[in-house]
């Protein structure tokens, strides 16, 4: 490598001697003696004899020297890197932009006193050094690949021009192209699956056959009723996607609307996604490859990302005026809800009445009608208020004993679904929720397995919470020790709700009169 352009300044370095018998030898100043010079390059250049001395310059401050190769005297344009990189006294000056390189090949020495300075420690596996600055900063760094880097410097911003910047999309870093990807292995029986959900979906009109240079692969859910149904992976497409952020309903507030109703009905819509159409110029997004060829959906997909924003904004549209008042709503899942069967019956006509005005059809055989207590998402709702589902603790009691953290994280989620009907969840899950924690190993402990056969006795003999009466007073208390925090909402003696969560590493220290007023926070904004 031979960078273009750069000065070279070499100085000859001198002795500390200021004392010596007679003049220097090679200049015939005082102060210093012929070695302090160093070596000139050897050359046979046309015109110079052996052993021919060069007149060097005046001797200046600079670096003793040192033994090796070095440069000519004086200023030079042009050098290479060997050359420079052997010679003590040259010094480069030039104008470079950095650019991170990748670690391979590259050797760095640290002195004990850097790495105790900033608490070095390197953790090989992750490939990570972790760095405590004086001030108490923390950093971490990742060994990083440079592609990325150089890619970005290669790339010309457009920050800074005018009206250039309005229009960064006219600029990319490389031309968009469609997204394809090759089709799964399936077992023969899944290829009968295919071959017959493609025919269905055909005569239904809601694919048909495709040139789109777009193509996914297929694969099959378990549905609730035992049946499969096809999907398609299209991740990769939602990784590209600009999402939708119309918001979904929470559920708690979905449930707080149901106070005082005795009679409900709910209305599952059939295949909801398929219901709804594409705009054309997205339909070639949507194809899916098979053996049996390539296809585009006409309708709604399920596996899109903005299938369930968009659907239950339909929804909304659809229901608006009776939202909240006899009718909630959560993406398919349609619940009605009354007083008295005469208030049902109206309720039930005008719902049904919406639904053939808009073309949206419903399965019969999961849909279910006047009801004293009905299942909606995940919980058992009735007059006396909400319990947990027992249709879906059957997969918390199955539940094997984890054997990697994971399992660990996906026990806790589902089972944290229904915290709020769990006394002191938080506590006693802190023996589990301490194997997720980074850099603790796997260990399953005795304590570790009788936390997880009580969660499962907790889920199976949980209350029934009350639904709150937003015109009547409550009561909330709040209790707090070093293990955590816990809080209840009551009404009238009723529980409507438990909360509770573990210490963060600051509250740990705080007397004991701030954690209490902690737990108070903490139910107040739930």
């Amino acid at each position: 490598m031979y960078p273009a352009e750069r000065q070279v300044q070499t100085t000859p370095p001198t002795t500390n001697q200021t004392t010596g018998v007679g003049p220097c030898y090679k200049c015939g100043g005082a102060g210093h003696y012929a070695n302090a010079y160093p070596r000139k390059v050897q050359s046979n250049q046309q015109g110079q004899q052996p052993g021919q001395r060069q007149n060097p310059p005046q001797p200046q401050q600079g670096r003793p020297n040192q033994q090796g190769k070095a440069l000519w005297q004086g200023k030079v344009n042009h050098v290479t890197a060997e050359s420079a990189a052997e010679a003590p006294n040259v010094v480069l000056e030039f104008c470079t932009k950095l650019i991170i390189i990748g670690s391979a090949g590259i050797d760095i020495i640290l002195k004990m006193e850097t790495l105790a300075k900033w608490d070095v420690r390197i953790d090989c596996a992750k490939r990570t050094v972790h760095l405590t600055a004086p001030d108490g900063q923390k950093v971490e760094v990742s060994a990083t690949e440079p592609s990325s880097y150089l890619h970005q410097m290669e790339a010309k911003p457009t920050e800074g021009i005018r009206v250039v910047c309005e229009y960064p999309d006219v600029f990319p870093d490389e031309l968009p192209a469609p997204i394809a990807r090759r089709q799964y292995r399936v077992a023969p029986k899944e290829q009968e699956l295919i071959k017959e959900n493609i025919d269905e979906l055909l005569g239904k009109g809601f694919i048909r056959p495709s040139s789109s240079p777009w193509a996914f692969p297929v694969l099959f859910v378990d549905k609730k009723d035992g049946t499969r149904r096809m999907c398609v992976d299209y991740r990769a497409l939602n990784d590209v996607t600009i999402k939708n952020k119309y918001p979904l309903p929470r559920i708690d507030d979905l449930f707080d609307q149901l106070q005082g109703a005795c009679v409900f009905s709910k209305i599952d819509l059939r295949s909801g996604y398929h219901q709804m159409k594409i705009r054309p110029s997205n339909i070639p997004k949507t194809a899916f490859i098979t053996r049996f060829g390539l296809y585009e959906y006409t309708v709604m997909s399920f596996g899109l990302t903005n299938a369930p924003a968009y659907f239950m904004n339909l929804m909304n549209k659809v229901f608006m005026e009776y939202l909240d008042k006899f009718v909630v709503v959560f993406i398919d899942d349609i619940l009605i809800y009354s007083k008295t069967e005469e208030e049902h019956e109206e309720h039930l006509r005008l719902v049904l009445q919406k639904l053939r005005e808009h073309k949206l059809y419903a399965k019969l055989s999961k849909c279910e009608f006047w009801l004293d207590q009905v299942p909606f998402l995940g919980h058992i709702v009735s007059k006396g208020g909400i319990m947990v589902d027992p249709s879906k603790i059957c997969s918390v009691m199955d539940w094997k004993v984890p054997e990697v953290v994971k399992e660990v994280r996906g026990f806790l989620g589902l089972a944290g679904y229904y915290r709020k009907f769990i006394e002191s969840f938080s506590k006693i899950t802190k023996p589990m929720t301490s194997l997720l924690e980074k850099g603790v190993p796997f260990i399953w402990t005795k304590e570790r397995q009788a936390v997880f056969d009580e969660l499962k006795k907790r889920l199976t003999t949980v209350p029934v919470l009350t639904l709150p009466d937003l015109t009547k007073s409550f009561t909330m208390y709040c209790d707090a020790s070093k293990e955590g925090l816990g809080c209840v909402l009551m009404q009238e003696g009723k529980v409507i709700a438990y909360a509770s969560r573990q210490l963060r590493k600051h509250e740990v220290n705080y007397p004991t009169h701030d954690v209490e007023l902690a737990a108070v926070v903490h139910a107040l904004k739930i």
